[in-house]
């Protein structure tokens, strides 16, 4: 019988597999890229709680990135909306280096 540590592990790197992915095969919207980005960002949480707690260690460190996520995921927002309100949409082909 598998161990239940060993598919909690397995199924982070899934997690993380599986943003990888999708952040690499969807691009067309600056939405699901940022989307991709905070499931892979989900994905190493689960696996930081998983390998601090059965290193028995104190579990700050994770809290800690997880605040650092939520920030990264505030910051990606409020830069969608930036993109939305300037050019109307949110689609990579829309975008020009050449304005400003």
């Amino acid at each position: 019988m598998m161990n239940f540590s060993f598919l909690s592990v397995f199924g982070a790197v899934f997690m993380i597999f599986c943003g990888l992915w999708s952040f690499i095969s969807y691009n067309k919207h600056l939405l699901n890229s940022l989307l991709s980005l905070e499931f892979m960002m989900l994905g190493v949480f689960w696996l930081l709680s998983l390998q601090l707690s059965m290193v028995g260690s104190e579990i700050y460190i994770s809290l800690f990135f997880l605040t650092l996520a939520v920030c990264e995921g505030a910051l990606g927002l409020s830069l969608l909306v930036l993109i939305v309100r300037s050019h109307g949409n949110d689609y990579f082909k829309s975008f020009n280096l050449l304005e400003c």
